[in-house]
């Protein structure tokens, strides 16, 4: 081989790659800081889980499996490409004996070697098809996929050229070596050349193996394939902060110091914002299961994330050199650098239409996150510009006058209890149970039932429990999700106050919403309560022997997943367990459910704002999957999917099909109200 040649590959390749490195890493540290690197035990455990293991690519069978085999074969054939450099200037290059032919380790290597690269050809087959083929609508069917794939595969029968032309090469008795299997197939086939043409082939699998890699490598940070570097780092330092929680934005502060609120440009992501723009795979799995893009609206979380990495790059001279902190920036480059993302580059529609259901984040193999991003993005149009959707303004107002979305009197709070001798919490202090109603079990007529049949469950276990009536507020989730942060921390420390006075320690709420923000999110704000969602509470008091629903419903029931209480809290099983004590009941499961569930629409302060022109109601579809199993009756644990899925069942024509909170259907099987059906 040629020394001078391996030295000027291997110092334009590795020079290049280092300055596009360069350039990467001086984006990255553009915007704020995070601390990423606590629990370190606990991100290497699911650095393991998920970056090597890759359990989240089996969520796609035959693309994880694929995958998987191709990771794999990066590992075992860098060793190899490693070698090939060495050979470079010295033809018997072996790692100073260590893998040396004839030995033991040298030979199992080799072996290895072959039959990964054989895999590796394969796997990069089912990529062609999906590509070719099939052609994915999830995926970016771009020429640079191919060209990738294509670099791969020819690195690997470039690497068995080398080995075949070598082994074609020596004595004709030499036959199959054992460890060389794949080489000595291919030595078969060149046996009948001449000593000169297997030179050339061996020289021709050698240089080309060798260029490719450099290649290839250089590739990486220009393309989608710079996951190949980012993922393993990428998912080490994921959020291990509760799924369900958003950060809190110190607003007071940034008031006080004239910085500005929310995500206004690109140079203000934090640089783990920055590493997910660099890892996305743009395979298109959390679009795959993103509600908004299912039901034609403009945003597809990951178009969305491309944009921002086109528009980060676009701009990288201008943000480097310093001039996109110019107002009006130095040109035109430094102009368009401190353009506000929105909605000079993102439509506004995009955000809105994000339901913060998180099915985009529990698809994402790498663990990119894009609810913080869109909520950080709402924060800059609702706290700077005061650009939101009209109907949100109602809900402010009345989150701001009334501490309820719909503006209801504080006095009606407690209307639901009628009859039923609840007591307040300044009444009964010494309560075991603090019963977090929420606001849509408070006001609206029909979830109303759902706080009703939840109390008398209480009442009939014999649990120690209060309300806080007039003094309970909204947790503020909508006004969170909608991106008016300052609203939410306002209800979130008068709430937490009157917690603490009461000195109030479990909560149990029938709200996943609730559930959430008082579990997940109202520590920050010195909430810390053991909050138990009425799912799971229920579930205990039947197993315990508390509750025993004795009388029959004979019907078939689908559950319907909330996505604040399964994807973000993995509450999957009490509902149906709860469900299944009830005599004569059979759940039934729709084809998308638990976390692959489709949300009802709800989040992300939907329910309060129309969906966008011309597309698809995301509860109309959800209802459609429900209704596709033919149940008698839809259950879930949600006031606000009940609503939904109410709303859906009726546009659908079908109001013969019931809809109920597994907490009504649990009491009418108690009480004896059902008449074998539910009612």
């Amino acid at each position: 081989m040629n020394p001078y040649v391996m030295t000027l590959l291997l110092l334009a390749g590795w020079g290049f790659f280092a300055w596009q490195m360069l350039r990467r890493w001086r984006l990255m540290r553009l915007g704020p800081g995070e601390n990423r690197f606590d629990r370190i035990g606990e991100r290497l455990r699911r650095t393991w889980k998920y970056a090597f293991v890759q359990k989240r690519m089996r969520r796609y069978w035959w693309a994880g499996a694929a995958h998987g085999v191709i990771f794999v074969g990066f590992g075992v054939l860098i060793l190899r490409s490693v070698m090939l450099f060495g050979r470079g200037y010295s033809t018997d290059f072996d790692f100073w004996g260590i893998l040396a032919e004839g030995s033991t380790l040298g030979d199992g290597y080799s072996f290895v070697k072959d039959g990964v690269a054989v895999m590796v050809i394969l796997a990069t087959l089912v990529f062609f098809y999906y590509r070719v083929v099939k052609k994915l609508p999830r995926m970016t069917l771009s020429f640079e996929g191919l060209l990738i794939l294509m670099i791969i595969e020819v690195m690997m029968w470039a690497d068995l050229l080398h080995d075949g032309a070598i082994i074609a090469s020596g004595a004709e008795s030499a036959g199959f070596i054992r460890h060389a299997p794949a080489g000595s197939i291919l030595a078969m086939g060149l046996s009948g050349l001449g000593d000169g043409v297997l030179g050339v082939l061996s020289h021709l699998g050698f240089w080309t193996h060798v260029g490719l890699v450099l290649l290839f490598l250089n590739l990486l940070p220009a393309s989608k394939h710079f996951h190949v570097i980012t993922a393993i780092p990428n998912v080490f330092t994921q959020n291990l902060a509760p799924r369900g929680r958003l950060s809190a934005e110190d607003v007071e502060g940034k008031i006080e110091r004239e910085e500005t609120l929310g995500l206004a440009r690109i140079d203000q992501l934090s640089w783990k914002g920055v590493l997910d723009l660099y890892t996305c795979t743009e395979c298109g799995r959390c679009t795959d299961f993103c509600p908004a893009s299912n039901t034609g609206k403009l945003l597809s979380p990951k178009q969305l994330t491309l944009d921002l990495r086109n528009y980060l790059y676009e701009h990288e001279e201008s943000l480097t050199s310093g001039r996109a902190d110019n107002e009006g920036g130095d040109g035109e480059s430094g102009a368009k650098a401190v353009d506000d993302l929105v909605p000079q580059f993102i439509k506004p529609e995009v955000l809105w239409a994000c339901t913060t259901c998180g099915a985009c984040e529990t698809e994402c193999p790498v663990f990119i996150t894009f609810v913080d991003k869109i909520v950080d993005m709402r924060r800059h149009l609702v706290m700077e510009k005061a650009e939101f959707p009209a109907e949100l303004q109602n809900a402010f107002r009345g989150l701001e006058t009334n501490a309820n979305p719909w503006n209801f009197p504080a006095a009606d709070r407690a209307g639901w209890t009628t009859g039923l001798d609840v007591p307040l919490v300044s009444e009964n202090p010494d309560a075991e149970i603090l019963f977090w109603v929420g606001c849509s079990p408070s006001f609206d007529d029909r979830a109303r039932k759902i706080a009703r049949a939840t109390a008398s469950l209480l009442k009939a276990a014999g649990v120690n429990f209060a309300i806080l009536g007039q003094e309970e507020q909204c947790t503020g989730d909508p006004a969170r999700r909608a991106g008016n942060e300052f609203l939410f921390q306002m209800l979130a420390k008068a709430n937490v106050e009157t917690l603490n006075n009461h000195k109030v320690r479990k909560i149990v709420t029938t709200c996943p919403h609730c559930f959430n923000t008082l579990l997940n999110e109202y520590p920050d704000f010195g909430g810390k309560y053991e909050v138990v969602h009425h799912a799971d509470f229920l579930s205990e008091l039947v197993r315990s022997g508390r509750l025993k629903p004795t009388h029959r419903i004979d019907a078939r029931v689908v559950y319907h997943d909330s996505c604040y209480l399964g994807r973000y809290n993995d509450i999957y099983d009490s509902p149906r367990d709860t469900l299944r004590s009830i005599p004569g009941l059979t759940v039934l499961e729709p084809a998308e459910t638990r976390d692959r569930g489709m949300c009802c629409g709800a989040g992300g302060a939907q329910m309060f704002k129309e969906e966008e022109a011309g597309s698809e109601r995301v509860n109309k579809k959800r209802t459609e999957q429900l209704l596709a199993v033919k149940p008698d009756a839809v259950a879930s644990a949600c006031p606000f999917c009940q609503r939904m899925l109410v709303d859906g069942l009726a546009g659908e024509g079908r109001e013969d099909v019931g809809q109920f909170d597994i907490a009504e259907l649990l009491w009418q099987s108690i009480e004896g109200t059902a008449s074998s059906k539910p009612v």
